[in-house]
């Protein structure tokens, strides 16, 4: 989807933001959404460090495999 964009995609959506936006909002509009970004990410961080003991205690509670592939070969026997 992105493989086709090319430096005058890249000119005419710059373009666009500064009319939309106008000069002056842009270093603000970036910082905004730096600013996001980066509690995003520490976000995360947080919620993959405090599942590290919650997913191996779920780990264990996951049904076993061949349980799992039980209902697909019921499945296969029915008649279509």
């Amino acid at each position: 989807m992105l493989r086709n964009l090319t430096a005058w995609h890249l000119i005419i959506v710059v373009g666009v933001l500064v009319l939309l936006f106008g000069a002056n909002k842009l270093p603000e509009l970036a910082k905004g959404v730096g600013s996001s970004l980066k509690i995003f990410k520490n976000e995360v961080k947080e919620l993959t460090e405090g599942d590290g003991a919650g997913a191996t205690a779920a780990a264990g509670t996951l049904a076993p495999a061949e349980s799992v592939a039980a209902p697909t070969a019921e499945r296969a026997a029915l008649p279509e």
